[in-house]
């Protein structure tokens, strides 16, 4: 698969059935979510093939304060860095979280002798759908 390739990944049919999950996802997705998704890979198997496209910068992992990391493909041309962070957005309603593509994250100035290496935004609310 092209996506694997270009972020420096071998490709192993597993690696392929999750990368397609999340590419077919509309959300930011659980390990968990995942795991109910992909009935042919373990659990262990899908958080192996997560933490090596992490590392790849092939995906996020968002913290949204539910408790749970989610993860999401990243639109990132680099194996080295993510050049698409953005902001998301955490319905506290339904639970879900939800990628606001077109919002990038603020930049923040951290004191001397800091050094930031990530950085997430989330905003919390209510989404459209619930707010109905």
């Amino acid at each position: 698969m092209k996506l694997l390739e270009e972020h420096g990944i071998k490709t192993t049919s597993n690696r392929i059935v999750v990368v397609r999950e999340l590419a077919l996802s509309a959300r930011p997705l659980t390990l968990g979510e995942l795991e109910m998704k992909i009935l042919s890979v373990d659990k262990s198997g899908i958080f192996r093939a997560l933490t090596l496209f992490k590392e790849h910068h092939l995906v996020h992992a968002i913290e949204d304060g539910s408790g749970s990391m989610r993860y999401e493909l990243c639109h990132s041309h680099s194996d080295e860095e993510d050049d698409d962070l953005h902001v998301h957005f955490f319905c506290e309603r339904c639970q879900r979280t939800f990628c606001l593509d077109g919002v990038p994250v603020p930049d923040v100035a951290v004191p001397p002798g800091y050094k930031a290496t990530s950085a997430s935004h989330i905003v919390k609310g209510i989404c459209p759908e619930c707010g109905k």
